[in-house]
């Protein structure tokens, strides 16, 4: 009897271990969701976040706003919550139950004290956003060695504190580190990672010299700091080196009574060869006072040529008279007509050879009112440079002088008074031009807000106005209608060169593209690869351009308005990105609002008509032409998503969006 207890006792406890583990073996995966699950409430009830709508009565997390899973293992991946309004501390417990997160996006929020020693458990973490937040404290130590599959870590725009360690080293896979605008302190240390393509720790608290092997990195990824060497303009002082002791011998002590006759000698000849440049420096000057007035047309010309500036730049839009360069913008005009005359035996030199005006220009001035307007450079493009003159009367007008024509005198005039009938609002208007055999000018109106590109990358210092929404959309509306009306004046008319910095603004932003009509009439860049960041792959030949591939720039060029990014090559001596492929790949990886810029970022209720805006750019640059849209259809999807976001009132930040980093 109580050997069949016994077997019933054994039984009995085997089939109870057998249920737990037949209930464990399906069940083990739905429990590790389960954890996830526990720990995003864990993370909701701890740092609050009006946006973060994830109810208790949803069971699956993956369907919650800003949780991605990977169904093959069913656990959270990804954790997006950029902007969401999270605010304290995030505490210990929570991302230890989510160690297969991929990527944590908690950016631009209101989360202060440090970072949880938990994260260290997310081994397999490869992004790691953390920027415009109030985080303080040091790095954590343990995170540099449980977390060395980090690909992009961005801590930009909080409190973080220390010396920046070398153990950043571990991290091999890294290819962007952003540690801008914190409180790290100390030395720069010698960060030798291999994959490593952005990098910046500009106003920190850093001193000491810049580090050998980040001296490639650009300038402005140091500056805010106490740091010098190269790349930086201030250089390191020289250690202190104890002065060498000397012994006076007899010997020196003789040499020191009195000059050898070598000495004497090299003294007098010396003198004799000062005489000589001193009566040769007075020679020069009284030839040059003699000859003033004669060639100061000639004089007007050197410096006209020598204000040309290598590469592009950008115009600005500078105040009259601020920053003239002391001579006249139409003193080649001048010099080109004294050629003629000369030539000519002295004949008249008005004929032709006078500024034309256009049937739409409301002011008319002659040749010489512009000969004595002061002119300062505004910048270097493809089709030559232009300067602002100001005219004795006040009045302001722009004058682009044009390089390397290559049509004919009567080729040049019936193609420039085809630019001149052009007449629309988005289009800066061409008042008059300047035909000669030496030189070429054409004046339009002055945009006194200068180009787009000034106004994204010009000023990126702590007096810079945010462009707005509402400012941005209509200026891609604006630069839409102008190509649209280029599309469909004529047959197979194109632009050419489409970028920002041919993007003019007047006072009320208002956009117009400049440069139209001129393709034609130049030769090819002498440096080609200057807006290759806006050029269709299919170019060949910049002078022959399709309207599509008019259509392609556009598209980079709303790329460039969303995400304040330059795109390659665009402007001089910064580092710019591929933008279509740079945003594609994001977009990919990171959610939608990873690729807008941070001005942007604070207009929630809009939100849906920038994603619009961002897919209609991608769509204008498209790889193949047939896939893009025309430019009547890119307008009419701005003009409907403007109509919505001026409905809602897009112009209104959301001031929980509003952070101390923007």
């Amino acid at each position: 009897m109580g050997v069949c207890v016994h077997i019933r006792s054994v039984t009995a406890t085997m089939a109870l271990v057998f249920f737990h583990i037949f209930l464990l073996l399906p069940a083990g995966i739905t429990t590790d969701l389960t954890s996830d699950r526990a720990a995003l409430l864990s993370l909701r009830s701890a740092v609050g976040g009006r946006t973060l709508f994830w109810t208790t009565t949803q069971q699956n997390p993956c369907n919650w706003a800003g949780v991605q899973c990977d169904n093959a293992v069913n656990r959270v991946t990804a954790l997006h919550l950029p902007g969401v309004s999270l605010s304290g501390q995030l505490p210990v417990g929570i991302f230890g139950n989510l160690t297969h997160l991929r990527t944590l996006s908690l950016r631009f929020n209101l989360l202060s004290g440090p970072l949880p020693s938990d994260l260290a458990s997310c081994v397999d973490l490869r992004n790691l956003y953390l920027q415009g937040n109030r985080f303080s404290g040091e790095f954590p130590v343990s995170f540099f060695t449980s977390l060395r599959d980090l690909v992009r870590l961005n801590l930009a725009g909080n409190n973080f504190s220390g010396e920046i360690s070398t153990g950043f080293n571990n991290f091999t896979r890294l290819r962007t580190l952003f540690l801008e605008n914190n409180r790290f302190s100390g030395a720069l240390p010698e960060l030798n990672i291999p994959k490593l393509e952005q990098f910046n720790v500009s106003f920190n608290n850093l001193s000491g010299p810049v580090p050998r092997i980040l001296q490639s990195k650009p300038k402005e990824s140091f500056v805010g700091n106490s740091l010098c060497g190269s790349p930086l303009e201030e250089i390191c002082p020289k250690k202190d080196v104890p002065p060498a002791v000397s012994v006076d011998l007899p010997e020196n002590r003789k040499k020191k009574d009195g000059l050898s006759g070598g000495a004497i000698a090299g003294i007098v000849i010396g003198s004799v060869l000062g005489f000589i440049v001193l009566l040769l420096l007075v020679y020069i000057l009284c030839r040059r006072r003699t000859t003033k007035k004669t060639s100061s047309v000639d004089i007007g010309v050197t410096k006209l040529a020598n204000a040309d500036v290598d590469g592009e730049k950008p115009l600005t839009g500078s105040g009259a008279g601020g920053g003239s360069n002391g001579f006249s913008v139409a003193a080649a005009a001048a010099a080109a007509m004294t050629t003629t005359a000369s030539g000519a035996g002295g004949g008249d030199v008005s004929g032709n050879k006078k500024l034309v005006f256009f049937r739409n220009s409301s002011v008319i001035f002659d040749l010489e009112d512009l000969l004595r307007a002061s002119a300062e450079v505004l910048g270097k493009g493809t089709f030559g440079t232009a300067y602002k003159a100001v005219l004795e009367a006040g009045m302001m007008v722009a004058v682009k002088r044009l390089k390397d024509v290559t049509v004919s005198e009567s080729e040049f005039r019936e193609k420039i008074e085809f630019v001149g009938a052009m007449d629309h609002e988005n289009l800066v208007p061409l008042r008059a031009y300047y035909y000669s055999k030496e030189e070429k000018l054409l004046v339009y109106d002055y945009m006194p807000m200068g180009s787009l590109s000034a106004l994204l990358h010009g000023n990126k210092g702590g007096g810079r106005t945010p462009l707005n929404w509402e400012i941005r959309s209509a200026i891609a509306l604006g630069a839409a209608r102008g190509i649209e009306y280029l599309h469909s004046h004529g047959h197979d008319v194109s632009h050419g060169n489409i970028k920002s910095s041919n993007i003019l603004l007047s006072k009320s932003h208002e956009a117009r593209i400049s440069d139209f009509g001129l393709a034609h009439l130049v030769g090819l860049p002498s440096t080609p690869n200057r807006v290759a960041g806006y050029r269709a792959p299919e170019v060949t030949d910049p002078r022959r351009v399709s309207q599509k591939a008019d259509v392609y720039s556009f598209g980079v060029l709303l790329l460039e308005l969303l995400t304040g990014k330059a795109p390659t090559h665009a402007l001089l001596n910064e580092e710019g990105v591929d933008l279509p492929r740079w945003v594609q790949s994001t977009v990919k990886e990171e959610w939608t609002s990873e690729v807008f810029d941070l001005e942007l970022l604070r207009y929630q209720n809009v939100e849906e008509e920038m994603v619009q805006l961002l897919q209609l750019a991608i769509d204008c640059a498209a790889q193949y032409p047939d896939n893009r849209p025309t430019m009547a259809e890119a307008t009419v999807r701005i003009e409907e998503l403007r109509r919505v976001s001026l409905s809602k009132g897009g112009s209104n930040p959301d001031p929980d969006r509003v952070h101390e980093s923007d």
